[in-house]
C-alpha cells in the first residue's frame, strides 16, 4: 500500500477499531496502515553514526555524511544560521581532532518523522560525557533536531538545530 509516497504494512483486525489511518471496510475487517519501523531505525543509526565522527573528531566521516550546503543554528553560531561545512570544520581541526580524552554521547528518547521515501527529521536529548581540563568527569545536555534527505541512496544531514550547551566541550 502506498500513501505520499511511503511504503505502509498492512495490519488487518476485525472488529476493534485501534485508530490511525485506514481504508476500506470490508465485511467487518478494517485494514490499518502501519509505518515501517525499519525506516526509523535507519535514521537513528546514521545520526549515531554522525555524532560518533563529532565524538571522534574525524571530519572527512563528518562531510560524507552531511550536505555540503549543511544549514544549522546551534550554541556556537550565537543564534545565527550558519551555512556550508567551514564553521564546523573550525571545531574540527581546532578543538575535536586535538582532544585525546574520551567523549561518549547518549541519545535519549529520539523521536523521527518519516517524510516520504527521502525525507526525515529526528528530535532527541543529546547527554555529552567528556573529561574537563582540571580531569573530572562531567556531563551536558542539549536539545537537537536534524532534518536528513536521502539522494542516490545515502542519507545526508541537510538542517540542524541544537540548543542548551555546546557540544563541543570547550576545555
Amino acid at each position: 500500500w502506498d500513501i505520499l509516497g511511503w511504503n505502509w504494512a498492512v495490519l488487518e483486525c476485525t472488529g476493534v477499531v485501534l485508530g490511525g489511518p485506514q481504508r476500506g471496510d470490508r465485511d467487518g475487517v478494517v485494514t490499518l496502515a502501519i509505518p515501517p519501523p525499519a525506516r526509523k531505525q535507519e535514521i537513528i543509526k546514521i545520526t549515531e553514526q554522525l555524532i560518533e565522527a563529532v565524538n571522534n573528531g574525524d571530519f572527512e566521516a563528518y562531510a560524507k555524511i552531511c550536505d555540503p550546503g549543511l544549514t544549522s543554528f546551534e550554541p556556537e553560531a550565537l543564534g545565527n544560521l550558519v551555512e556550508g561545512m567551514d564553521f564546523h570544520r573550525f571545531y574540527f581541526e581546532n578543538l575535536l581532532s586535538k582532544n585525546n580524552k574520551p567523549i561518549h554521547t547518549t541519545i535519549l528518547n529520539p523521536h523521527v518523522h518519516v517524510i516520504g521515501e527521502d525525507a526525515a527529521c529526528i528530535a532527541y536529548i543529546r547527554l555529552t560525557q567528556y573529561i574537563d581540563a582540571q580531569g573530572r568527569p562531567r556531563t551536558s545536555q542539549s536539545e537537537e533536531t536534524r532534518v536528513w534527505h536521502r539522494r542516490d541512496g545515502k542519507w545526508q544531514n541537510v538542517h540542524f538545530h541544537g540548543s542548551g550547551a555546546p557540544v563541543a566541550p570547550l576545555q
